[in-house]
C-alpha cells in the first residue's frame, strides 16, 4: 500500500508509523493496545479497499473516525495535532463535526467486546452542564 504525502511524494503505507500517532493521541486515556490494533487494522482494509493508494489525508480522516468510535476525547487529542488547530475556534469546529457527522457504524469497524465510550457516543451530551468560564488567555468578544 501506497501514501500520498502532502507535497506529493509516495512513501509505503507504516503501519507502526500509523500506530505510534494513534497511541500518542489516546495516551492518558482509556483505551487498549488491541483497540488501537483494531483501528489501524480497519484503516488499512478502507486503504486496501481503496485501491491501495490513499492520500495522507484520507488516512488522518480515517484515524479521526476510528478513535472517535473508541475514544472521542481521543480522537479531539488527534485532530488538534493532525490538523494543527490554533485556535479555540478552530477546536470547537472539529468537535462540531464530530458531533454533526455520524460515527461508522459497528460493521465498518470491527470493535469486539467493551469500549471505553458508549457506543451509542457521548458526543454532544454533557453529563452536568456548568457555565463555561472564561480564562484570561482568551480575548473576550
Amino acid at each position: 500500500m501506497t501514501v500520498v504525502k502532502r507535497d506529493g511524494t509516495r512513501e509505503r503505507f507504516d503501519r507502526q508509523k500509523l500506530l505510534r500517532g494513534l497511541a500518542r493521541a489516546a495516551g492518558g486515556r482509556p483505551v487498549t493496545d488491541e483497540q488501537l490494533e483494531r483501528v489501524a487494522a480497519w484503516i488499512a482494509a478502507e486503504v486496501r479497499r481503496e485501491g491501495g493508494e490513499a492520500r495522507a489525508e484520507r488516512i488522518g480522516d480515517l484515524a479521526e473516525r476510528g478513535l472517535a468510535r473508541v475514544d472521542p476525547v481521543s480522537a479531539i487529542q488527534f485532530a488538534s495535532v493532525y490538523r494543527n488547530l490554533a485556535d479555540l475556534d478552530e477546536l470547537e469546529a472539529v468537535v462540531r463535526r464530530f458531533k454533526d457527522d455520524p460515527l461508522p457504524g459497528e460493521d465498518q469497524l470491527a470493535i469486539d467486546g467493551s469500549v471505553p465510550s458508549d457506543l451509542e457516543s457521548t458526543i454532544g451530551r454533557s453529563r452536568e452542564i456548568r457555565p463555561m468560564k472564561r480564562r484570561g488567555h482568551v480575548r473576550e468578544p
